[in-house]
């Protein structure tokens, strides 16, 4: 990195903490803290809610997700813009008639307080651990790829968070969040036309499209009804739009996004501006992974892309057999440019029979090379089990610091903390509110003012804040960052989105039959994951519907045995 890199990294982000803490100094009363002063306009709500889902590992992992594996992932997002109308005319008009501060506060008037605490415990539960993946995500990778200590990394990004965050509630995060977002945009689509610009002169984008296509990048539909594949078009639809129904209409990180909106028709508007071009922007977020495979095609890659795993086999009895291996790839490398060319050149002469002779060639070679990256994380964990042989999060950072021009690595290592940043304010933003209001305001005998809670608030998130730091520190790295965090997700929202739909849809149904449901269902859902019964997407329809039906027949058992006897 150069000195310009530097500068742009640190402008970006002392501006973000700084306008947060002078746009939104002052906060004194709960309602103005929590909930924004309830002023926020459509795009603000939009953009925030896009940038909290779009955290550091959706900029690190998914275009390493289509490097690998190609666009099927666009799949998982096809649920979402349903979920988004099922929201807006069902959770919003709800939440804005009761005026609640949280997601959870609604269902102690629906059910009891034990099930309104519950809830909240799962969402602390799962949300903390996501707060603290989100921080690890972006500093395991930097710190393995930029050589810097990744316990400083993990506070630096924390303390920045913590900052601006505790100054000022909701308000804080929602106008970051519009800077952060045209950060993140203004990054990726440099980096997009920088590869498209990196490629040979004769490879315009569309033939860079059809060479991403022979080599299966581009494959976005999987119609197949396989349950135990994770990425089709069924799982996204149904397993995606549970997801997303529960993320976006319970999990108080988003929900409080959408509370701060001036009126029921800003926060709708708000949400279905985030279910028109969430997909399209994860899209083009895949394709930039798919250009980068085209970029290396026709630039040497490295064996695997985790420094840190090449170092630490490098340093071993396995020394031979790797650099033999390295040797075998440069080779590989070299097949598959000729081959690349000649698909090229058939693809400009329209020469059809050429073409699918360079597609066989160029696919036959890929699997040799997969063959060859396979064996080479086989050497990597012999010589060390600790060190993260999947490289799927390493790939777009690399590329960034080995191929950018000064001032661009800088870009766009903004972006990558910028989202870090901002996924995480809203996920401490959630949880000291969370804490503060349904678990401290609601348990405590003693009334106290409006200072006083937005103290502990502040407080709340404050500790919070360094819990997920903690996580951080101690968090091992999963399959695929941004797999971990939908898995996380996927095995408590099923559960809290059937207490959540009961109390809307099933009026007959009580608190202790909701409340002992919910406890079954955690624990089979859990058993459900740890045994593999299904892929993780169904895990919250299982989930919901599992809830939903425990709840329904408990409640119909005790009406019936409450029933007085029939008379003789």
């Amino acid at each position: 990195m150069g000195v310009l890199d530097w500068i742009v990294l640190g402008s970006a982000l002392l501006f973000i903490v700084g306008y947060g803490v002078w746009k939104t100094r002052g906060s004194k009363n709960v309602d103005d803290y929590v909930r924004g002063g309830n002023d926020a306009k459509w795009w603000t709500i939009g953009l925030s809610v896009m940038a909290t889902q779009a955290s550091a590992i959706t900029f690190l992992s998914t275009p390493g997700q289509a490097f690998h594996d190609g666009l099927g992932f666009v799949q998982f997002y096809f649920g979402l813009p349903l979920a988004m109308i099922f929201i807006c005319l069902v959770f919003i008009p709800i939440y804005k008639k009761l005026k609640v501060f949280t997601a959870y506060e609604m269902l102690e008037g629906r059910f009891d307080l034990k099930t309104r605490t519950l809830t909240a415990i799962l969402f602390l539960i799962q949300r903390g651990l996501a707060a603290g993946i989100t921080i690890f995500a972006p500093s395991i990778i930097l710190s393995a790829v930029l050589g810097w200590d990744l316990r400083t990394l993990n506070v630096i990004i924390g303390i920045l968070v913590i900052i601006y965050t505790v100054s000022g509630g909701t308000k804080a995060v929602s106008v970051t969040q519009k800077q952060q977002m045209f950060i993140i945009m203004v990054g990726m689509f440099f980096a997009f036309f920088f590869i498209l610009g990196s490629l040979p002169t004769n490879v315009s984008f569309g033939e860079a499209l059809k060479i991403a296509g022979a080599n299966g990048k581009l494959e976005i539909l999987d119609f197949s009804l396989d349950t135990n594949n994770r990425y089709t078009f069924w799982s996204g639809i149904t397993g995606g739009f549970f997801l997303a129904l529960a993320y976006f209409g319970t999990d108080q990180s988003q929900v409080q996004r959408y509370l701060s909106g001036k009126s029921v028709r800003e926060s709708q508007l708000g949400l279905i501006f985030n279910g028109v071009f969430k997909i399209p922007m994860q899209f083009f977020i895949l394709l930039v992974g798919a250009m980068v495979f085209v970029f290396y095609q026709y630039n040497p890659s490295p064996l695997n892309f985790n420094p840190a795993a090449t170092q630490a086999v490098m340093e071993s009895e396995y020394l031979g057999e790797y650099e033999a291996l390295e040797q075998e790839h440069l080779a590989l490398e070299q097949e598959k440019r000729i081959a690349q060319n000649a698909f090229s050149a058939a693809l400009e002469l329209k020469e059809y029979n050429a073409i699918e002779q360079a597609k066989q060639d160029i696919l036959k070679i890929n699997q040799k090379e997969r063959a060859s990256r396979d064996t080479a994380k086989t050497l990597i964990a012999k010589a060390n089990d600790s060190v993260e042989t999947n490289d799927k999060d390493y790939v777009f950072i690399h590329f960034i610091l080995d191929n950018l021009p000064t001032g661009l690595i800088g870009l766009l290592l903004a972006v990558i903390l910028s989202a870090a940043m901002s996924s995480t304010a809203s996920e401490l933003n959630a949880l000291g509110t969370i804490t503060a209001l349904d678990l401290y305001k609601r348990n405590k005998k003693e009334e106290k003012n409006e200072k006083h809670y937005v103290l502990a608030t502040k407080g709340f998130t404050l500790l919070w804040g360094i819990i997920a730091i903690c996580i951080a520190c101690v968090a091992n790295l999963f399959d695929n960052l941004i797999q971990l965090v939908n898995i996380i997700g996927s095995i408590f929202y099923g559960n809290v989105l059937g207490i959540f739909l009961l109390a809307f849809f099933f009026k007959f149904v009580k608190g202790n039959a909701v409340f002992i449901a919910a406890i079954v269902t955690q624990v089979i859902v859990i058993i459900g994951w740890y045994m593999d019964w299904m892929s993780y997407l169904w895990l919250n329809a299982f989930g919901c519907i599992l809830v939903i039906c425990l709840a329904v027949l408990i409640e119909s058992f005790d009406n019936f045995l409450s029933k007085p006897p029939l008379k003789a």
